[in-house]
């Protein structure tokens, strides 16, 4: 198995074979939280204007995302997996997009298979591609914006590979707690706490609580992000 970590948009283009875009901040920690608090579909869009053509397809559908770590202007949630209103979202189908983690998705066109990557699903991330044993692997690490590379995308790229080689990652609890002071410093300011509250940070490090990957497939609406559970 060959195995290539890529970064940002140019490393999504660039990506072949079982492809996974990473995003633990937070596009991808906060879909697996949804899918566990019920949705019935998520939807990956790249736009905030297909976002909102969803919206005119199905009034019950539920936007979700951001730009810039904001809620988007007209949407109903941001990207904080600690926002999340299970009532609201429960059997919806929500609309995602965000700055770094969808925008991976839509140009790895060159992708055999799409799943997305976190820390939070880690594990049964690296079950899921050692089971199908492609011939190439690429472990895409979104950074921030898709644009500046960043501490936990890289971490968890890292990760998964050791994990793919049957390697051991020495102290990776340690070196997922510093991400506190290397990564995820913006989760602990108190002037920021509406947008990046620092309860998203200790949901987005909780590793391997999921069981499941994110399989993104493609129809004839668009991309949709499926959940496929992974046995132990």
């Amino acid at each position: 198995m060959e195995i290539n970590i890529y970064h940002l948009i140019e490393g999504a283009k660039k990506a072949k074979g079982e492809v996974v875009i990473i995003d633990v901040f937070r596009a991808f920690s906060l879909e697996c939280y949804l899918f566990s608090y019920g949705v019935r579909k998520i939807r990956p869009v790249g736009t905030l204007n297909e976002a909102f053509e969803w919206r005119e397809r199905d009034k019950d559908c539920i936007l979700v995302g951001e730009r810039g770590g904001k809620k988007c202007d007209g949407f109903d949630l941001g990207n904080s997996p600690s926002d999340i209103d299970r009532d609201m979202i429960k059997d919806k189908l929500i609309i995602h997009t965000t700055s770094a983690g969808t925008q991976g998705i839509i140009n790895a066109q060159k992708a055999d298979e799409i799943i997305t990557g976190s820390l939070v699903n880690a594990s049964a991330i690296a079950r899921y591609i050692r089971r199908k044993d492609p011939k190439e692997v690429s472990l895409v690490c979104m950074g921030t914006a898709g644009k500046v590379k960043n501490p936990e995308d890289e971490l968890c790229a890292d990760y998964i590979k050791s994990m793919l080689l049957g390697e051991k990652i020495d102290g990776i609890d340690e070196r997922i707690k510093d991400l506190r002071l290397n990564g995820g410093q913006h989760f602990f300011d108190p002037d920021n706490q509406e947008v990046f509250p620092k309860n998203d940070f200790y949901m987005c490090i909780d590793r391997d609580i999921f069981d499941f990957v994110i399989r993104i497939d493609k129809d004839e609406l668009g991309y949709a992000a499926n959940r496929v559970f992974v046995e132990d």
